[in-house]
């Protein structure tokens, strides 16, 4: 944690190894091994999307093309030649090590990670430079868990990801088996992940043995210790320095005010970072709109022969607090633009209610502000009112401190610009805000100002939004956009993702229920044995199945050794035919046995998580 400037990507950079420190050392075991995820401009080209996720696994597709090249020598060889014996004995040792480094379960990992971080089936044969940016840093993220690194470092992982997939990562991490080391402004996902916390402020690190909540409590209850010390310091410091000046010229007293001279010298002065200024920021009253904001009916949206919408309803009323949520390219970040008038639409209709003036907030704003004025001037043009003379402290909440206000929007970083952007929004008067991943590049600080605001807001709010712990106490609904239709759910975020989790569970268990008998309605105690026994039955069957497997493995393992010993025989070589007849029926044999190998670890992982979620179908 900390402020941004402290040297949080800087420290994880230099643990990563690549940037030097200019003094002390970073010492690891010699077998550790560390990943780094930077913040952004990770980006891959060149291949499939599975093909570069692959790429994690270098040690097995380097292995697995030095048998193929050894597959083509064996086929091209003379039988009775030593060059084919020795590469008949690598080749059997190859197999080995694949067999050792799990080779055969490698696609489904890779599956697994991508499909949990968003990614399609049909993705995987896409190229990835078809990929946007955000797609770019999930493909990144992707190849680093499939690695496994000893030691996980995550610059802001968060950025990129929708709700699902951010759920996903989640717990995903909270069962890595290394350690993971991460910066981000996601309180939800620090909380949900990590045991210690280090705070970083003006060059120093200080430790804090628990999860953010924990770091924000122990703070507090550390700095007014360290304020009560600083005041009994100062109270000596002062009665001494009171000594020293009242015998300074005293010559009886010459060692006593000598001595506390040194005394003082040697203080270790207590010096307390000072708190930055709280700001409460109010939006510009807004004048009441209609009681209907905004109504879309029957709208159809569709980019070349992708169609977004299709026959979309949607009615936005006075006062409401909507979050949007949904998977990347859902379309959410249209339909923030269809609202705010800043995307056509190629059927239906958008009507716009009474006195409805709209104030939008998307990525693409900050591409528009004035590249000549500065970073105050673009705030004090659309500021009314009172909040004028407050424009800098405001700009402040925003990170732009000190002289920060006065630089032009042109030498502004995109995460700067976008701040100025949201911050400009703001102070323009509106009744209707659209806002389209407002916290991305804002500190926990900037999220609090801003969320305080949103809850005291009088106007409809509309937010597409992934960052649960500022959407909790804003929102009264949540739209979830689908790819085929939209459903609007009343409550707060985590009302919505308990009925989405537990509408989960109960498609799980209508999956391996059986079906319920007509004499009379089960108890909720019936239910449960029912429920029970249908997993009891699913876990006999994938055992079953794994038993069958395991014969086929052992029978086609035996034919493998089999195979092995014929081809080592020397009379094997006088028959150049069969020598090549049996090569092709060992690299058959070891395919078959990599299938198997993979099919027996599904049902295995399968089973393994029926068993964990219910220890009592274990049979």
């Amino acid at each position: 944690m900390g402020s941004n400037g402290t040297g949080k990507s800087t420290l994880l950079k230099i643990i990563a190894g690549l940037h030097s420190a200019d003094s002390g050392l970073v010492q690891k075991a010699r077998a550790v091994t560390v990943g780094y995820l930077p913040q952004d401009g990770v980006t891959a080209e060149g291949r499939t999307l599975y093909a570069e996720a692959e790429t994690a696994f270098e040690d097995v597709l380097a292995i697995q093309a030095k048998v193929e090249e050894l597959q083509t020598q064996l086929d091209t060889l003379r039988p009775e030649s030593a060059e084919h014996a020795e590469a008949l004995e690598l080749f059997g040792e190859l197999h080995h090590k694949l067999d050792e480094l799990d080779a055969y379960r490698m696609r489904s990992k890779v599956e697994r990670v991508l499909l949990g971080l968003g990614f399609s089936s049909a993705d995987l044969n896409r190229l990835t430079e078809t990929f946007s940016g955000g797609w770019q840093m999930r493909i990144a993220l992707a190849k680093l868990l499939l690695q496994e690194p000893f030691v996980l470092l995550l610059d802001e992982p968060t950025n990129h990801l929708d709700l699902d997939s951010l759920e996903w990562l989640e717990e995903y991490l909270r069962s890595y088996h290394g350690a993971v080391i991460l910066v981000s402004h996601d309180r939800t996902f620090l909380d949900s992940l990590t045991t210690r916390t280090i705070a970083l402020s003006q060059g120093r690190a200080d430790e804090y043995s628990g999860n953010y909540s924990f770091y924000e409590r122990e703070r507090g209850t550390r700095r007014e210790l360290l304020v009560a010390q600083m005041k009994n310091q100062q109270a000596h410091i002062k009665q001494t320095q009171e000594f020293i000046d009242r015998f300074r010229y005293k010559a009886t007293k010459a060692r006593q005010v000598q001595s506390r001279v040194k005394m003082l010298e040697k203080i270790d002065r207590i010096n307390i970072e000072s708190e930055e200024e709280e700001i409460h920021f109010q939006f510009p009253a807004p004048q009441q709109s209609g009681r209907i904001v905004m109504e879309l009916t029957g709208v159809r949206k569709q980019y070349d022969d992708v169609t977004v919408f299709e026959g979309l309803d949607l009615k936005i009323e006075r006062g409401d607090r909507i979050a949007v949520v949904g998977v990347n390219g859902a379309g959410k970040s249209t339909l923030a633009r269809i609202l705010a008038g800043a995307e056509s639409i190629d059927a239906g209709e958008r009507i716009v209610g009474t006195n409805v003036l709209a104030s939008y907030f998307g990525q693409q704003q900050a591409d528009e502000l004035d590249p000549d004025k500065e970073a105050l001037q673009i705030v004090d043009e659309v500021a009314e009112g009172e909040i004028r003379k407050r424009l800098r402290a405001i700009l402040g909440s925003f990170l732009f401190h000190g002289d920060d206000v006065f630089k032009k929007v042109s030498v502004l970083s995109g995460g700067e610009k976008s701040r100025l952007a949201l911050a400009r929004m703001l102070l323009a008067p509106a009744n209707f805000l659209i806002m389209d991943e407002p916290t991305n590049h804002l500190d926990m600080r900037s999220k609090r100002v801003l969320q305080e605001a949103l809850q005291a807001y009088g106007g409809t709010v509309f937010i597409v939004s992934h960052d649960r712990s500022f959407l909790e106490p804003v929102v009264t609904k949540v739209l979830e956009i689908r790819k085929d239709g939209v459903s609007l759910f009343l409550g707060t975020i985590s009302d919505y993702l308990a009925r989405k989790h537990q509408e989960t569970a109960n498609i799980a268990a209508a999956v391996t229920a059986t079906t319920p008998s007509a004499s009379a309605a089960p108890t909720s105690s019936q239910e449960h044995q029912q429920k029970r026994k249908a997993r009891q039955r699913e876990l006999r069957t994938l055992k079953r199945q794994m038993e069958e497997l395991e014969g086929t493995i052992a029978g086609l393992e035996q034919k493998k050794e089999e195979l092995e010993g014929s081809l080592a025989g020397p009379d094997l070589y006088k028959d150049p035919e069969e020598m090549r007849r049996r090569s092709a029926e060992y690299a058959q044999t070891q395919r078959q046995l990599e299938d198997a190998y993979w099919k027996w670890g599904e049902l295995t992982e399968r089973a393994e998580e029926m068993e964990k979620e219910d220890p009592s179908t274990g049979v």
